[in-house]
């Protein structure tokens, strides 16, 4: 992608705006709460308070895919901006403090009244398994109304987080948000996020992708799904005549990135120890968007993704523990082909 004068950000994101409260517990915790160890379950209001009051000491950070990958990308160097909902109380203040001490761009007005910040519980057993319990809260609660069209006019790329689809005015500030980009000459993301979420939404999705997005972001799962193809290659062959460019991730099997015109392969990067993998597609997103706004070749932008989501599966927790930036020159990953 060339470079853009006008241009203030390198990648802003709109999605579901989460604090994380990550305690460690064990498995008696779990059965005492009947909560199925390993699982991600939604929660109401007064049970992500009442187990909030019961969990131990714990760590909490902004949380949230578009959120996990809009910090990635500032750790990198990039230059970001994030628009999500949060309400005006302590977890809405965690979250803000948060994201702005990595150097995102975050000016959302939260919500006065009503419910309140999102969070994802988080239970971590001695075996490092993680049993999440998520309340979405104020999240959801995004419009069009939300979006800062000028942030979006002035970003290479806006990257939609797919979790939000689910509620009537979350797709609408989407397609908002993507005709702002259009109409601006940017670039449009979008992550497919869940292949329970493309079930609920596969004409929508389709109808977004097909018209609204330039790079599609899925693991093999989701665009599975979204096509209902009997296999990979078919899955393939249909982002090929739909996308302008298809990012494929498939695990160990590492990555394919597809256009009209090629078919790039990227092995997974070699990772000592995996530990947790949540957040490696988020990771992976980041890696990607920041070679990409910053010119790299799509094989460069690949090996870079998949670098990213290495380090983050190596340890607990979706945001880097490294300054990421240190990736290209470790790696001796140049900014040009």
């Amino acid at each position: 992608m060339s470079k853009d004068a006008s241009t203030t950000y390198d990648v802003v994101a709109i999605g579901n705006a989460i604090v994380d409260v990550l305690s460690k517990t064990n498995d008696d915790f779990l059965g005492f709460n009947s909560i199925n160890k390993g699982t991600m379950t939604l929660i109401e209001a007064d049970q992500a308070e009442t187990l909030y009051a019961k969990m131990g000491p714990g760590m909490e950070m902004s949380g949230g895919s578009a959120a996990n990958t809009i910090a990635a990308i500032a750790s990198f160097g990039g230059k970001t901006g994030y628009i999500g909902k949060i309400a005006n109380d302590q977890l809405g203040s965690v979250f803000r403090h948060d994201i702005r001490a990595m150097g995102v761009t975050f000016d959302t007005p939260p919500l006065d009244s009503g419910a309140p910040t999102a969070r994802c519980l988080i239970l971590i057993t001695p075996d490092a398994q993680r049993t999440m319990c998520t309340y979405l809260g104020a999240c959801v609660w995004i419009s069009p109304t939300d979006l800062d069209e000028e942030m979006i006019r002035n970003a290479k790329v806006t990257y939609l987080e797919g979790y939000l689809f689910d509620r009537t005015r979350a797709k609408q500030a989407f397609k908002k948000a993507g005709e702002i980009a259009r109409a601006a000459g940017r670039k449009t993301a979008l992550t497919l996020s869940d292949p329970f979420c493309v079930e609920r939404h596969r004409d929508e999705f389709r109808d977004l992708v097909k018209n609204n997005v330039n790079i599609l972001f899925a693991n093999e799962a989701e665009i599975l799904s979204l096509y209902r193809a009997k296999n990979f290659d078919e899955a393939v062959y249909q982002v090929r005549q739909e996308c302008e460019i298809g990012v494929l991730t498939r695990s160990a099997q590492g990555s394919v990135i597809v256009t009209k015109d090629e078919m790039i392969e990227i092995k997974a990067a070699p990772v000592h120890r995996v530990v947790d993998t949540t957040g490696a597609g988020d990771l992976y997103a980041a890696g990607f968007l920041y070679g990409y706004t910053n010119d790299m070749p799509l094989e460069k932008c690949g090996e870079l993704g998949a670098l990213a989501a290495a380090e983050i599966i190596s340890h607990i927790g979706a945001r880097p523990q490294t300054n990421l930036s240190e990736l290209i020159r470790t790696h001796a990953i140049a900014a040009k082909a």
